[in-house]
């Protein structure tokens, strides 16, 4: 619809600029007729193109301002307008004044230049600009979750699988803040000419959409902290001012944040500590003490009551301790069931 409604605009503009040129080649009225036709055809043609071109740029606007707080977006919009009409009183001025053409492109320079400086300043300034107008209730509610709840992540974390993995299996009910330094800074990354890089900055960006469609609440934290430059600091101090707890899958963050005092999930070592504990290829020793269902395995038991079936072990039944290797788990109702075979160590011990 927006589409067809810029179209039509284009078409009365290229029909009316028809019928002009054609009104004055021939003032009797058939050429200003056929130019009112051709401008209008043409200007079809055109505002279809136009059209389009304007609607895609709308969606990339609204892409960009997604995620941008509305009080910095009330801010930079009120500062810009003010910027603007700043511009247009010097501008107007220095017409009345100098009277020459030059004059209007300065006009038009100085409103340009002062509208994206408002604009810059509003984005940057936006939360001290509203609450010294009394609006951060309307414009800056409280953060949700409340703090000490949410898990304040790194761009590490949300680069990376393990976070969608705990918000999949909803091992995050107190949902994420995100701050809006480190949502630039993977965004920047998703543009890097490294296409390792740029994919999982694009990839953990994707996974922020997916995890508040499946109900993770995710909040964008504004704060810029612009009296630190260090990224790690950053997260830090937002962290200690806000209560939050740092999720994250970078060591280095984790020791800052234990010299720092703050709170430090690891979300690797959560993930990795969820899965299996008897990876494959892992040793253990165990005794068998009955035979499998199949024929020369022999079972046994872990010291939690896990299950171990044990190939070709049957001939060390009431042997003791025997060296195994685990080759895979499955999970069953009453816990993990690990198959594993014989170490050689076992093998070598039996034929001597």
């Amino acid at each position: 619809m927006f589409v067809e409604g810029f179209r039509l605009i284009i078409v009365l503009l290229g029909a009316l600029a028809g019928y002009s040129i054609g009104s004055d080649s021939d003032p009797s009225g058939m050429a200003a007729s056929a130019g009112l036709l051709l401008g209008a055809g043409i200007a079809y043609v055109i505002g279809g193109i136009l059209g389009r071109t304007a609607d895609r740029g709308l969606q990339h606007g609204v892409q960009l301002f997604r995620n941008s707080p509305p009080g910095e977006i009330f801010a930079a919009a009120i500062i810009s307008t003010s910027g603007m009409m700043a511009g247009l009183v010097i501008g107007l001025a220095l017409v009345a004044i100098f009277r020459s053409p030059y004059a209007f492109v300065i006009t038009a320079a100085l409103v340009w230049v002062l509208a994206g400086f408002g604009w810059r300043l509003g984005m940057i300034k936006g939360r001290q600009i509203i609450r010294a107008a009394g609006l951060s209730r309307i414009l800056v509610p409280a953060t949700e979750p409340p703090p000490g709840h949410a898990l304040l992540v790194d761009g590490s974390a949300i680069m990376d699988r393990f976070l969608m993995i705990l918000g999949r299996n909803g091992l995050i009910p107190g949902g994420l803040v995100v701050p809006q330094f480190v949502l630039d800074h993977v965004h920047a990354l998703a543009t890097s000419p490294d296409p390792v890089v740029s994919r999982r900055a694009a990839r953990g960006l994707e996974s922020i959409e997916a995890l508040r469609e499946l109900g993770v609440v995710v909040s964008i934290a504004p704060d810029e902290i612009p009296e630190v430059d260090d990224p790690t600091t950053k997260l830090l101090t937002l962290a200690r001012r806000t209560g939050l707890r740092v999720g994250t899958c970078s060591i280095g963050v984790v020791d800052a944040a234990d010299s720092w005092g703050v709170t430090a999930v690891n979300l690797h070592t959560v993930t990795t500590e969820l899965s299996p504990d008897h990876l494959p290829g892992e040793h253990l020793e165990i005794a068998l003490v009955k035979a499998g269902r199949q024929p020369r395995q022999a079972v046994g038991y872990l010291p939690d009551g896990d299950m171990v079936v044990v190939n070709d072990a049957a001939h060390l039944l009431d042997q003791g301790p025997v060296p195994i290797i685990v080759l895979s788990t499955r999970p069953t109702n009453q816990g993990v069931m690990v198959f594993a075979r014989l170490s050689p160590d076992a093998q070598v011990a039996t034929t001597t």
